[in-house]
């Protein structure tokens, strides 16, 4: 009999270990795959600037998209991943309730030489979950390059694309995307699908940079009134926005702690990065029922094709905040809104003397501002936090992190760009904006053939 039950023992201790090392795969191949999905987003984002640029300029759209990419891995590797682990509670690098944060915590994890930040065999979490951040780092760079296109210096959207990507957004995301954040803990923050700490952070620190930036050439008459400056390829721009949607799934993966492992919040079912339950199942729904009433509300304001295709991005933008928590006919009419607004913002941001070449404040900045505050009125009442007698999402709690969002997007945005224009490292000669950058600045040709000239206002 003692034969028998050590040989079941040693069994079921083989099957434990089996289940564990078969789930443990699943959670690293789950986030590892975040990374190329995610990377469909820059591959979008690329296509979609490169056509919504004149042919002058069409490759000098693509470098300073694929260099900011390059440029912020290894900062946010140095850097960027330590100031996520270390500023949750606020500026005093102190201990978190959960205990995952400060300074002593993100030295241990995060410093490029801990043993966390390299091939460890003994971790498999570390690395992948680095590389789905870089992933959301590259994409607030990203934004940033769609709305200054076709006059900044490249050296001076590189500087600001480092600042974004490496520094301002992740601290956004230690405030508000972290369960130890101070907005979580301490106002119930909800933002589940990073709404506010990507796309609204980026859109303001867009905004800041803009307003010093200055429209192109030819964008404005000298009464005020706005010529368009269409781009050489709205085919192009459309497949790039496709593209970006795809990749909208992988960034919404990398939303989502999966059960069963030390690090996960439990052993039975998906949860935020809060820690509160959740389901693959039901963000699928109200994605594609944001997605559906973005196309047709900005269908039915505009009739344009490209704002029906930013419409999809955007009201996946406005739900985002609450893809975990909305009922999907809820996601459908917060989506349809957000993209309806959308195109008046835009137009509102154009009198204003701003150009915003793609409408990357519209998109981003204010329907990330919409997702988090819709959350505030139609989800209150919701545990923000994994636990018992936990802090619960709130408007006031939800309007404190969108304000908490803009400011720490626009004045970052606003300062150093300022600081690059002063210094003449901001934007490109007026001769070399007349001329095209990619013949000044690109040793090849879009288009070698000239199948495509640039007819603007400006030439």
């Amino acid at each position: 009999m003692e034969q028998d039950l050590a040989s079941l023992a040693a069994a079921v201790a083989e099957l434990q270990g089996n289940h564990a090392a078969t789930n443990g795969t699943f959670a690293e191949t789950f986030y590892y795959l975040t990374i190329p999905i995610m990377v469909l987003i820059h591959a979008g984002f690329l296509a979609y600037e490169m056509g919504a640029s004149r042919s002058k300029n069409a490759l000098a759209s693509g470098i300073k998209n694929i260099l900011a990419f390059a440029m912020i891995v290894p900062f946010f590797y140095f850097v960027g991943w330590w100031i996520y682990w270390a500023f949750p509670t606020g500026l005093s690098l102190s201990e978190g309730p959960m205990g995952t944060s400060g300074l002593a915590y993100a030295n241990e994890v995060a410093l490029p030489w801990s043993q966390f930040m390299g091939p460890n065999l003994d971790d498999r979490a570390s690395g992948v979950f680095w590389g789905a951040f870089v992933l959301f780092a590259a994409t607030t760079a990203s934004i940033l390059s769609g709305g200054v296109i076709e006059r900044i210096k490249l050296t001076g959207f590189v500087v600001l694309a480092i600042v974004l990507g490496a520094f301002v957004w992740i601290l956004a995301a230690a405030w508000g995307w972290h369960a130890d954040g101070w907005l979580v803990t301490k106002f119930g923050y909800h933002d589940f699908g990073a709404a506010g700490v990507v796309h609204m952070i980026a859109g303001f620190f867009s905004l800041g940079v803009l307003i010093n930036l200055g429209p192109r050439i030819g964008k404005f008459n000298a009464d005020g009134s706005a010529n368009h400056i269409p781009g050489h390829s709205m085919p192009m721009t459309l497949i790039g926005l496709m593209l970006i949607i795809a990749g909208f799934w992988g960034f919404l993966m990398g939303c989502v702690i999966v059960p069963g492992e030390a690090w996960s919040w439990g052993n039975d079912i998906e949860a935020t990065i809060y820690g509160t339950p959740m389901t693959l199942s039901g963000m699928t729904f109200n994605t594609l029922m944001g997605f559906a009433g973005g196309i047709i509300g900005a269908w039915m304001v505009t009739r344009d094709p490209f704002w029906m295709m930013s419409g999809a991005l955007g009201g996946i933008i406005s739900c985002a905040a609450g893809l975990d928590l909305w009922y999907p006919p809820m996601a459908f009419v917060i989506g349809f809104i957000g993209a309806c607004a959308m195109p008046f913002v835009a137009s509102f941001i154009e009198r204003r003397g701003i150009d915003d070449a793609v409408g990357a404040f519209a998109v981003h900045g204010f329907l990330g501002l919409w997702g988090l505050i819709s959350v505030g009125i139609a989800a209150q009442g919701y545990p923000a936090l994994f636990g018992e007698d936990v802090i619960e999402t709130s408007f006031t709690g939800q309007l404190v992190g969108a304000v908490v969002m803009g400011l720490l997007g626009f004045v970052p945005g606003y300062g150093i760009s300022l600081i690059l224009k002063i210094t003449g490292q901001l934007r490109v000669p007026k001769e070399a904006e007349i001329l095209g950058l990619d013949a000044v600045k690109v040793p090849a040709e879009a288009y070698p053939e000239a199948l495509h000239p640039s007819v603007s206002p400006a030439e």
